[in-house]
């Protein structure tokens, strides 16, 4: 707990919460729905019938086609299964996926790539260019993030945006522009929370959903080389040998007094606003999700093990415990977290973590190299030994193989590999061990070129593609070509200080943090 009384200029024994902001990203019109029926019945993953895929040899194009006579999307013929609505707490890994996976079930495809999709927004909507003095910041204001991305229909807006501090040392990994003038000397996007307000999407998912997505990083896989291997104890909750990866630790809970977007840590701002949230929708059925890409896999692992310990989804009466919100992670090419020990305790927790990993990549076999959950003996080096490299998955795999799929072509290029774009595609056309690559949400094979080069050249999609309008440059009003002004971002909600305090009052009752 000791992690989060950091200058809290506020009140403990004041009875009277801030109000709430009308700023733009804390709320964003997140009404209430007071008549959300939600079915209960019971669920069984029923046998499904045989796929009807054409060969791979039927995939692969033919050159004197046109690329739209080339691409074959085959759909799946498989009895009518039950609604999402009726069957999500199965979806989202109550039962730990069991029967889900092999062979896939529709909804659990759709899902993940749903999800990966939320991740994926992370690096759509984040300005690279070191040449702008916004590097480092997301391109678009969160009003209008979803629909920037072409995602307006996905019936969830965002409730805020996520910042660390890029004071610590994984400089591979944060972006900083190469300007003497720039929005923040300190701070870095990460991500966002988002929740459903759309009620026809209330209704499909059976419930309210609040995500949180991590930025990671898109192809160069640099920042690996910055991991120290180092464990550090977690001081999430009351047991000292819980332990993560020093830098991933430093990354979640550093903050800089002097930088307004990083005056709250990375831990601080998703603590502070799932407990906003939770107390908002209190009463609804409501899920927590949490996704990410790479690194920001490890913070998704790692802030839900950190929403668990720090009981934010028990649901309480007074006194007694009525309920427990779902806390789910769909990670994509994440490498190890914590300990063994860290992963015991996120199961105890009922954190529910289904692992996306290409085989081919390199990143889900870092860190612990030499002891990890494949050692028999993991449990007495690491008990017995203290042994200081033992690392642990967390959770659920499903390993997919980049070889397997008809349109990517070989290569040694370890950043296609681990590219999202490229995981997403492997989902859409995985049905199980040993069945044939098919795609079935005819998801684009475009939108695999997007930031790296994977596509067989026969059609015609270039590498590297996705760039804004000339580099963001319009002409102004004298005919000059300039980098417009953008909104300046809000950085934190100004209720942050008295939803961070109601955490620590949790903590302080629990014994924990």
């Amino acid at each position: 707990m000791d992690s989060l009384l950091l200058s809290l200029n506020i009140n403990p024994r004041s009875s009277n919460p801030p109000p709430l902001s009308q700023g733009l990203l804390p709320r964003y019109n997140l009404y209430k729905s007071k008549n959300l029926l939600l079915l209960n019945k019971p669920f069984s993953p029923k046998p499904r019938t045989s796929i009807n895929c054409s060969s791979v040899s039927s995939l692969t194009p033919q050159l004197d086609k046109s690329p739209a006579q080339t691409l074959v999307f085959e759909e799946e013929k498989e009895e009518e299964e039950e609604p999402l609505c009726e069957i999500w707490k199965e979806i989202q890994g109550c039962n730990d996926w069991e029967g889900l996976l092999d062979p896939m079930n529709s909804h659990l495809r759709n899902e993940i790539i749903r999800y990966g999709e939320f991740a994926q927004a992370c690096y759509d909507s984040f300005d690279f260019d070191p040449h702008s003095k916004y590097c480092g910041t997301c391109k678009y204001q969160g009003a209008h993030f979803f629909e920037k991305l072409d995602m307006g229909n996905c019936g969830y807006n965002i409730s805020r945006y996520l910042y660390a501090t890029s004071n610590i040392n994984l400089p591979n990994f944060f972006q900083k522009a190469k300007m003497s003038s720039v929005w923040s000397t300190h701070a870095n996007w990460m991500g966002y929370v988002a929740v459903t307000t759309d009620e026809e999407e209330v209704k499909r998912l059976g419930r309210r959903d609040i995500v949180i997505a991590w930025r990671g990083t898109v192809t160069y896989l640099e920042w690996i080389s910055d991991l120290k291997d180092i464990l550090h104890p977690a001081n999430f909750g009351d047991d000292p040998t819980i332990k993560i990866e020093s830098g991933f630790h430093d990354l979640y809970t550093k903050k800089e007094d002097a930088c307004k977007y990083c005056s709250y840590s990375a831990r601080e701002q998703v603590l502070a606003e799932i407990k906003r949230l939770t107390d908002y929708y209190r009463g609804e059925e409501i899920s927590i999700t949490i996704t990410g890409h790479s690194l920001g896999a490890a913070l998704a692992i790692l802030s839900a093990y950190d929403i668990a310990e720090m009981r934010l989804n028990v649901v309480r009466d007074g006194e007694c415990v009525t309920n427990k919100i779902p806390i789910t992670v769909y990670s994509f090419a994440g490498p190890r977290v914590g300990n063994l020990k860290f992963k015991e305790r996120c199961d105890e927790l009922g954190v529910k973590v289904l692992r996306v990993i290409n085989v081919q990549d390199k990143v889900p076999n870092v860190p612990g190299i030499i002891a990890n959950e494949k050692f028999q003996f993991q449990k007495y080096v690491e008990d017995a030994m203290s042994f200081p490299w033992s690392y642990a998955h967390v959770g659920v795999e499903l390993a997919l193989d980049h070889t397997h799929s008809p349109f990517l072509k070989p290569t040694n290029d370890m950043g296609c590999a681990h590219n999202l774009e490229a995981h997403l595609h492997l989902v859409d056309g995985y049905h199980g061990k040993g069945r044939r690559f098919c795609l079935v949400n005819k998801r684009d094979i475009a939108l695999v070129n997007k930031c790296c080069d994977f596509l067989k050249t026969e059609y015609g999609v270039p590498p590297c593609w996705r760039q804004d309008e000339n580099k963001g440059m319009v002409r102004n009003s004298d005919g000059r070509w300039v980098l417009p002004e953008r909104p300046r971002l809000e950085a934190h909600p100004p209720d942050t200080a008295h939803h961070l305090e109601q955490v620590l009052k949790i903590a302080r009752s629990n014994n924990v943090g």
